[in-house]
């Protein structure tokens, strides 16, 4: 091989490496879609004192929280009142990290803000659905299931309670 050819060789090295650094960076910038851009509530240790698996706190066994539930602290600031919330859709308290929902005229659910298929933090609210705009799972207002994927289980319950038209956080 003469000087001319190894030149040539080099050149093609030169930009076929070039080319690998390119789709390196390009997998790493994409591996950070769809990544958690909350944390999800913590749950209370089991058999802890609060710990409710139905999703709220002195909630009847539907994991429905009413009026007049108790289970709060009265201290503790309200995410929302019984009026912010809309029948039919919800509110998504990112820093909580929890979605709040009223399905039918005074029934209260909450869920995790956190989708079950990548972490995402859910979008919206709306038309009876939990929308996560990530990856388009859609996941129902009344229980949290998903109503289209590709999240394979449903959000998972969250801990509030009602007091007089007050929404805390359990």
């Amino acid at each position: 091989m003469n000087h001319e050819q190894a030149g040539c060789c080099r050149s093609r090295r030169a930009l076929l490496a070039g080319t690998g650094a390119v789709g390196v960076a390009t997998l790493t910038g994409c591996a950070t879609y769809g990544q958690p851009t909350a944390a999800p509530p913590a749950a209370p240790p089991a058999g802890s004192a609060g710990a409710d698996p139905s999703g709220t706190s002195g909630a009847d066994p539907s994991g429905t929280a009413t009026p007049g539930d108790d289970g709060a602290d009265p201290g503790t600031p309200a995410l929302a009142t019984l009026a912010d919330i809309p029948v039919g859709g919800g509110a998504i308290f990112a820093d909580a990290g929890v979605v709040v929902t009223q399905p039918t005229d005074g029934v209260i659910k909450a869920y995790s803000a956190t989708c079950t298929h990548q972490g995402c933090t859910v979008t919206s609210v709306s038309d009876g659905t939990i929308v996560c705009a990530c990856h388009n799972s859609v996941f129902d207002i009344a229980d949290g299931s998903v109503r289209s994927g590709p999240a394979g289980a449903p959000l998972p319950a969250a801990n509030v309670t009602v007091d007089g038209d007050a929404i805390r956080l359990a």
